[in-house]
């Protein structure tokens, strides 16, 4: 779908934040208020705007000892379906939070948060790697997050000086 500049415009500024207000939102963009919330609710109900989220460090939440994993499967393709089937069938599992088509030596990339490193454990033996079309997986958990989705943790006087700009 082409869309126009205010509108590329408006998904890169929410995909920043996407609790701003819209009247500051329509400033931005040199638009009405009106006209910002009609293109967000096309963008939406045309699933360009799939969700809106938050990042959040669970590292500062009281006895939170959540784990992430990120898996990489090596799977073979179905006549017809390729990898989709496969993906599906992973990605309808509650634990797993994003799968990927990748190249290189692995096919699927799968990310997965569990409560302790024995229930990803779990998952990985249990699930994930019993499914029809899995061949191998390599498991890899995830110590700390330095920055996440364009977001730094923890940053220090230095980080906050950097300017990101798409």
């Amino acid at each position: 779908m082409q869309l126009t500049e205010k509108e590329l415009d408006l998904l890169q500024i929410i995909e920043e934040n996407g609790r701003m207000e819209i009247d500051v939102l329509s400033k931005m963009v040199e638009l009405s208020a009106s006209e910002t919330e009609k293109i967000l609710q096309q963008l939406e109900e045309q699933r360009i705007i799939v969700e809106y989220g938050a990042v959040i460090d669970w590292r500062k939440v009281d006895n939170f000892e959540g784990v992430t994993a990120m898996i990489d499967v090596k799977v073979t393709p179905k006549r017809e379906v390729g990898f989709d089937e496969i993906a599906k069938n992973i990605y309808r599992f509650p634990e797993v939070k994003s799968v990927y088509l990748m190249s290189g030596a692995y096919d699927l990339s799968v990310v997965v948060e569990g409560r302790s490193l024995s229930q990803v454990a779990n998952f990985v033996s249990e699930k994930l790697s019993t499914l029809d079309s899995v061949i191998s997986t390599t498991t890899h958990f995830i110590m700390k997050k330095y920055k996440h989705d364009g977001t730094i943790f923890d940053q220090g006087e230095d980080d906050r000086r950097i300017v990101v700009s798409p």
